[in-house]
């Protein structure tokens, strides 16, 4: 059964990139299509019926050189259960929505073959996905690392006559690179250190323990071991999982079509990052400073994104810089010890971050490819479906739901699927401790105001209101086909009950039995979610109350008083620009970095190449060659007793260099 769900997506890329001319266009499709819901289905059997023990599934022998041995492996424990069932089911319905959305695509000329080549992308990241969740050994997560970086390359700049799509898409990439430099010197280090890269050894808390008493030197610091491997792996998160200072590719990546925001951007690739760091939990446990400054980076990443969510005009680009805080959240969880609370974030937002996703793509379906929500408005009528499916996304994002102070069923607060996961969170910052815990609780908890803020402009300033923008459009606006619909309704279902569901089990008193050895906390040292089911009232109740301000304050500007946000845009210019342009990050990277290398790049270009290599070969040939080519063809007299002569007098030179050289010996 894993064999087939792991290999069921790649079998659907080829047949779907290499045979639609064979078997047809529509055929190809539907083969890929099914391939993903068999793989879907599979997960739901292993997520639901998993006992709870780890299991190795050996399929061949892979690398093989001295001491470094590595298996290509199936590793199955409730991680990698909990990761085969999101990126399975987003991929299957995203295959599905993708047959309504990128029909007619206006991209593309009438009669150019591109949906065989869109599913098969798809697919094949959903195929390099399955290998870094199920890998058995870093190098094996690596291979699939780099695999979903291809495949996002390929799929962000899948429009590649659009020169900002191409742009988009070497960013992502080339940002990418740079976290995943630190993953492979982690690596190196894991290896140099403990002559082993698969988990059943690197992840032994034994050798973790082993490696926080160990130092070396680098230039003139002693460094702990353990630190630096743990800080470079992270590194490598922060890259694919978009944190702060590796985040500026996310938001650009939006250039790809919606299918590829919901897939990649929201629920499977940008958690590589919150997945490996919570696999790698015995490292970070038996580390000090690692873990703080994960901390640190996703309170910031949280605060930072939702600062700059509040001002998006697009639609898309509202739900990326989202996506980017809710990662945020997630590794807080992951850095104060909460590892099953960072996987309980990462399921939900599975579910209604693609919802949000996929329903934006609604919206802009019905509006024919416009991306502004300024010219929107009034639509609830137009799309009603799609409507619900965006206010139910939104309820579950912005964390709708009864405190359990005031009402539960039992262990189970009642509410959407954010509600639980994000309140489980704020409560395990917050029994964290002082210091970076601290900081990072309060910085949730002002991201969650901002969020609910956020996410209702979205709703009031799309389906609510006067109908901006062009009329023939507004007019002409309607609903998505049924083959877009369905996936809306398969997520909000997950968007609504995930949480309530499976709390217990993630957050609840038996998630260390259910999470088995998958995931593993220190018993001497970490009591995080046991403190945080005994935080006070007043923190249980902070976030619920963060959201509702920021739902009020989003009613009044963009509903009582739609006014409000162009005068206070207005008033607070500075602010205003200083959030629009997000934080001038892009703007201070070209400036440090992309204009250094291209003048770097252009004086090796004229000077090295142009004056010094080409001057130095051109130079001979027009100095010294001709004057060798003058002499030699003064040789050529075409009198045949010159050339006997010649050769006459190199054979005496052949001969006496011979016997002088004979006679030496």
């Amino acid at each position: 059964m894993e064999t087939i769900l792991l290999f069921a997506p790649l079998v659907g890329s080829l047949i779907c990139g290499f045979g639609h001319k064979f078997i047809g266009e529509k055929a190809a499709l539907t083969v890929s299509t099914g391939m993903l819901f068999l793989s879907a289905i599979l997960s739901w059997v292993i997520f639901v019926s998993f006992n709870g023990d780890t299991e190795v599934i050996t399929l061949f022998r892979w690398v093989e050189s001295g001491t470094l041995s590595s298996d290509w492996a199936i590793r199955l424990d409730r991680l990698t259960a909990v990761m085969l069932v999101v990126i399975n089911t987003v991929s299957a319905v995203v295959h599905l929505y993708s047959w309504g959305y990128m029909d007619k695509d206006p991209q593309w000329k009438e009669g150019e073959s591109y949906k065989p080549r869109f599913f098969a992308f798809l697919s094949f990241f959903t195929f390099a996905m399955l290998m870094l969740v199920t890998s058995d050994n870093l190098l094996q997560m690596f291979f699939g690392w780099e695999g979903v970086g291809v495949a996002s390359y390929l799929l962000i700049g899948f429009y590649y006559r659009k020169p900002s799509a191409g742009a988009a898409a070497m960013k992502a990439f080339i940002v990418n690179r740079v976290g995943d430099f630190g993953f492979a010197l982690g690596i190196f280090g894991l290896f140099y250190l403990t002559d082993s890269i698969n988990f059943s050894e690197v992840l032994d808390p034994q050798n973790a323990e082993s490696l926080s008493q160990q130092t070396f030197r680098f230039l003139s610091w002693d460094m702990n071991a353990l630190e630096v491997i743990t800080m470079l792996l992270f590194i490598g998160a922060m890259g694919k999982s978009a944190q702060l200072f590796l985040h500026t590719w996310l938001p650009d990546a939006m250039e790809g079509p919606t299918p590829v925001s919901a897939l990649i951007h929201a629920a499977t690739m940008v958690t590589a990052g919150v997945f490996m760091v919570c696999r790698l939990s015995p490292l970070l446990e038996y580390a000090e400073f690692t873990p703080n400054f994960i901390v640190f980076i996703g309170a910031t990443t949280a605060f930072f994104a939702a600062t700059i969510g509040l001002v998006q005009n697009d639609i898309k680009r509202v739900i990326a810089y989202s996506t980017c805080s809710q990662l945020g959240y997630m590794f807080v969880a992951a850095g104060v010890g909460a590892y099953g609370v960072a996987m309980f974030h990462l399921f939900t937002h599975a579910f209604f971050k693609a919802l949000l996703f996929l329903g934006s793509g609604s919206v802009i379906t019905a509006m024919h490819h416009e991306q502004d929500m300024r010219n929107y408005g009034n639509l609830r009528k137009k799309i009603p479906y799609t409507f619900a499916a965006m206010m139910i996304g939104t309820l579950a994002i912005t964390g709708v739901g009864i405190p359990a102070t005031i009402f539960a069923l039992g262990d189970t607060p009642i509410g959407f699927a954010g509600f639980l996961s994000k309140d489980a969170i704020i409560e395990s910052a917050f029994a964290g401790g002082e210091g970076v815990a601290r900081y990072a609780f309060w910085m949730l908890v002002i991201a969650a105001a901002m969020t609910s803020f956020y996410s209702w402009r979205l709703i009031f300033m799309t389906f609510y209101g006067k109908a901006r923008g062009d009329k023939h459009t507004h007019e002409h606006a309607h609903e998505s086909p049924l083959t877009m619909l369905i996936p809306l309704g398969i997520l909000a279902v997950g968007a609504v009950f995930a949480g309530m569901v499976w709390h217990g089990d993630f957050f609840g008193h038996n998630y260390q039995e259910w999470f088995g050895a998958s995931i593993y906390e220190n018993p001497e040292t970490n009591e995080v979610i046991h403190k945080a089911h005994a935080v006070a009232e007043w923190v249980k109740n902070a976030p619920f109350v963060a959201m509702v301000l920021g739902f009020a304050l989003a009613w009044i500007m963009y509903i009582w008083k739609p006014e409000a946000p162009a005068a206070l845009a207005k008033q607070q210019r500075g602010l205003y620009l200083f959030l629009l342009n997000k934080w001038y990050f892009d703007e201070l990277y070209d400036v440090i970095f992309v204009r250094p290398m291209k003048a770097l790049g252009t004086f090796l270009w004229k000077q090295g190449d142009g004056k010094v290599i080409d001057g130095t070969i051109n130079g001979i040939a027009m100095g010294v060659i001709p004057w060798i080519t003058r002499l030699a063809g003064r040789a050529q007299s075409g009198y045949v007793y010159h050339y006997a002569f010649a050769i006459f007098i190199g054979l005496v030179a052949i001969i006496t260099w011979m016997t002088i050289g004979g006679s030496a010996h």
